[in-house]
């Protein structure tokens, strides 16, 4: 079986009253990331990582920011169409490890319902899926509370 790693990273404004989605889950915070799908840098970065392990365009050019039918689009369809992708390509995600940096919301207490979905959405056992949770540490515009930043690293075979 031939292994592949890939890289994905996605950084996005915080906006004060936006929805916060972050690895196809819901979270109650007072800001969200402002972008053109629902702004999940979790998904993004995942799917990122995906399609460059892949040696396939990257989400920008599959899914791009200014087309009317990705405006407030769920990015678990991204998910679902980059793992339709990968299956075409006899390729399969085996193991995904994520970080998120962001001052708010705390993510500890979702944890591990975001691994259940990402699980789900790439079908994998959950201990398949790492997730963790950093602070700015009061630095740069994570730190301030003006964006939020998601790091994948995924395994194919």
């Amino acid at each position: 079986m031939t292994m592949r790693i890939g890289l994905g990273i996605d950084m996005h404004r915080l906006e004060p009253g936006k929805i916060c989605i972050l690895g196809g889950v819901e979270i109650p915070a007072e800001c969200g990331p402002a972008g053109h799908s629902d702004a999940d840098v979790v998904l993004h970065a995942i799917c990122d990582a995906c399609l460059g392990a892949a040696g396939m365009d990257d989400l920008g050019s599959l899914f791009p920011d200014d087309a009317d039918e990705n405006r407030a689009r769920s990015s678990s369809e991204f998910c679902l169409l980059v793992r339709a992708r990968l299956q075409a390509a006899e390729l399969r995600v085996r193991s995904l490890d994520i970080t998120v940096e962001a001052e708010q919301p705390k993510l500890k207490p979702h944890r591990s319902a975001m691994r259940r979905r990402i699980a789900e959405l790439f079908d994998l056992d959950v201990d398949r899926v790492n997730f963790k949770g950093k602070t700015g540490e009061g630095l740069g515009e994570i730190g301030r509370g003006e964006a939020i930043r998601a790091t994948a690293v995924v395994l194919l075979g």
